[in-house]
């Protein structure tokens, strides 16, 4: 572990509890995790930094799905499917990642993500009990092809909100609520994170000391969020949505612009 003061370690250790709740409720958490680790170890490479974001991450992620399975009504074999359908496209977008600048990607991305804040507040009932639908056969398959393949390729090509995108592409493709969508999500997320970690993990570019030390916080703050989330229900849920779409979007345009 490099050599860090008392009182960045604290800092670091804080973000990735709050970075473990916010992933918890709704995705995105890497906003926090990524920044708090380059801003705090500015002078170790980006592929450390990378490596032991994901294994911070992997094990909130993996506390708040465990969570969400014993309380909420999550199909594990349908989110294990979505899941390995993540994994194979992390992979594929990996692949791909240099030959595609992300200055292109950013404004697309914000686009995308305005329209779906503007859909998620004009319609309240998205993601409750009022706006389930039936699930047939065609969305599963859909679920696992596009939501899983699509956003996993996402996640390898470029990254930064695909918790997010997750909960919501969930919530509109099966119907799900957006407690059970997050759920599901957080599953999702272990597959996609562990396939990148053994990656990281294959190249010798985790810190896995530090790593320990602040996946006990991101794992604290990963189950708590789980909890909140199932106690205080959708609209909470999608409450933390709208401001982490923002965030994101505010995020995204610094990087563009700033």
């Amino acid at each position: 572990m490099p050599d860090i003061s008392l009182t960045t370690l604290l800092l670091l250790c804080a973000a990735a509890l709050v970075a473990g709740w916010i992933d918890a409720v709704v995705g995105g958490g890497g906003l926090l995790l990524l920044p708090a680790l380059l801003l705090g170890l500015p002078q170790v490479p980006a592929a450390h930094i990378l490596g032991t974001n994901k294994a911070v991450a992997i094990v909130g992620t993996t506390g708040a799905a465990a969570t969400y399975v014993r309380r909420a009504p999550v199909r594990v074999g349908t989110a294990a499917r979505i899941g390995l359908a993540a994994l194979a496209g992390s992979m594929g977008g990996a692949f791909f990642a240099a030959g595609i600048g992300s200055d292109v990607l950013r404004p697309v991305i914000m686009v995308v993500l305005l329209g779906v804040a503007a859909f998620v507040m004009l319609r309240p009932s998205f993601g409750t009990a009022a706006d389930k639908g039936p699930v047939t056969r065609a969305r599963v398959v859909a679920a696992i092809v596009l939501v899983g393949g699509g956003i996993g390729f996402y996640d390898g090509l470029f990254g930064p909100g695909t918790g997010t995108f997750l909960v919501l592409a969930l919530t509109a493709v099966l119907h799900l609520d957006l407690v059970t969508a997050s759920a599901t999500a957080k599953i999702v997320n272990v597959c996609t994170n562990a396939g990148a970690l053994a990656m990281f993990a294959y190249q010798g570019t985790v810190l896995w000391g530090l790593a320990a030390l602040m996946a006990v916080f991101n794992l604290a703050g990963g189950m708590f969020g789980a909890r909140m989330a199932l106690r205080k229900g959708a609209e909470f849920v999608r409450g933390v949505l709208l401001v982490v779409v923002f965030s994101l979007v505010a995020k995204l345009a610094f990087d563009q612009w700033g």
